[in-house]
């Protein structure tokens, strides 16, 4: 089973709520739009990006997204000696000519996000990058970014740790 960031002991935190989520994908798409720059494909860095790039997919109406699947965060604060691209890999062999999105949810390390970038870029692509938090200690400078902080982030996404098999019913 994939790990679940607990930060619920740390003081400094940033929390994106689905409210605020929701606020900062159509502030980032219509950044995006109003640069000029319309992707003819979005992919998502799996897993933090998945839901950042499929909503920016229907905020900007592009049909066309893929995933790329990256580990390298392993708990709070804590990763991998580096980032490491996991199977199946993306299909890179019609990418040449096109102009890709490429979408995560924070830039920290941005170690994640360089790797990526020179994956595509190899392939013949105009490749912009997309992320909702933006970090100053990150290697890349992403083309897009809602907001910056040098704080832990907390997304709705990742609050609750996973179900579990016979676990208590979710009152909605």
């Amino acid at each position: 089973m994939a790990y679940h960031a607990d930060s619920s002991g740390l003081q400094q935190k940033e929390v994106l709520t689905w409210e605020g989520f929701g606020r900062a994908n159509r502030e980032l798409a219509q950044k995006i739009v109003n640069s000029g720059f319309e992707p003819d494909i979005i992919i998502a860095v799996a897993r933090g990006g998945l839901v950042p790039a499929g909503a920016l997919s229907y905020s900007m109406g592009v049909k066309l997204s893929d995933a790329i699947n990256v580990e390298f965060y392993t708990d709070v604060h804590e990763t991998l000696p580096d980032p490491v691209l996991l199977e199946p890999l993306l299909d890179t062999s019609a990418l040449s000519d096109k102009k890709l999105l490429v979408v995560d949810d924070v830039a920290d390390s941005g170690r994640t996000l360089d790797l990526v970038l020179q994956l595509l870029e190899k392939h013949g692509a105009e490749v912009k990058s997309a992320v909702i938090y933006g970090k100053s200690r990150s290697v890349v400078s992403p083309d897009y970014v809602w907001k910056h902080t040098d704080e832990w982030i907390v997304f709705p996404w990742s609050a609750e740790p996973p179900v579990q098999a016979d676990g208590p019913a979710v009152e909605v």
